[in-house]
């Protein structure tokens, strides 16, 4: 990131995938943050995704004077599209290379204008979630909050009063760790998954069972590695 530039991070959630959707943003000048968010009621993640870093260069562009702008997400889906996919699919009236239509066209025409609206260079950095980046565990909050449609305080005033760190963009070793850990354990064998929906729980031996019924709603489900961890896990559940 340029001295001076214009730092942004963005993120999107969404509980269901598709369900409730939420995103959020920071934009940073050098004297001046602003948070952004917003929510929908059924969106996807990636929908979420680009609307986070539509609004941001939106907003952006009105503040920029010629500042460089450096954009943090942790979606490949947004970076590699608006810097390596968007131009194939205008030139080939949004259609994939097998010939489909391209999904969240709509997004991603808003995404390319709010890009062509910067005067000045955009750089697109890739961070990992959930590893304890500033930046990006705020838009994180932002976003699942508002989708759970918590109250949110989005901040708007001076740099120097703003208490996240922007300019770190390193992460926590034993956070990433733990992620690590935890993509392991979901790639491995699953005894069970328990859903919770509606007050009741219920077991499944295949996540496409527990994914219809859990999906669309107001929900919890978990995946159990053994006989004793279900149990653990529907003893969970059935407390709340």
């Amino acid at each position: 990131m340029e001295k001076g530039g214009i730092i942004i991070f963005t993120d999107g959630a969404s509980k269901g995938n598709p369900g409730r959707g939420g995103w959020g943003a920071i934009v940073a000048t050098p004297t001046h943050v602003r948070e952004l968010g917003g929510r929908q009621d059924a969106a996807t993640n990636n929908q979420m995704e680009l609307m986070a870093a539509v609004e941001a260069l939106t907003y952006a562009a009105t503040v920029q004077e010629n500042f460089p702008v450096t954009v943090y997400a942790d979606s490949s889906y947004v970076i590699n599209g608006i810097t390596k996919w968007v131009k194939g699919w205008k030139r080939n009236d949004w259609k994939t290379k097998t010939g489909g239509q391209v999904a969240n066209r709509d997004l991603w025409e808003q995404l390319a204008d709010a890009v062509e609206n910067i005067s000045s260079n955009i750089s697109w950095e890739y961070v990992g979630g959930h590893v304890e980046i500033a930046g990006n565990e705020r838009v994180d909050t932002i976003a699942s909050d508002l989708a759970e449609k918590l109250p949110v305080s989005l901040y708007d005033g001076a740099r120097a009063a703003y208490t996240v760190d922007v300019e770190n963009i390193s992460h926590s070793a034993e956070a990433l760790e733990r992620k690590s850990a935890g993509k392991s354990r979901s790639r491995s064998a699953a005894y069970s998954y328990v859903s919770l929906v509606d007050g009741t729980v219920m077991t499944h031996k295949t996540w496409g069972e527990c994914e219809a019924r859990v999906k669309g709603k107001i929900a919890r489900f978990k995946k159990a590695a053994s006989a004793a961890e279900e149990s653990s896990i529907i003893a969970d559940f059935s407390k709340r």
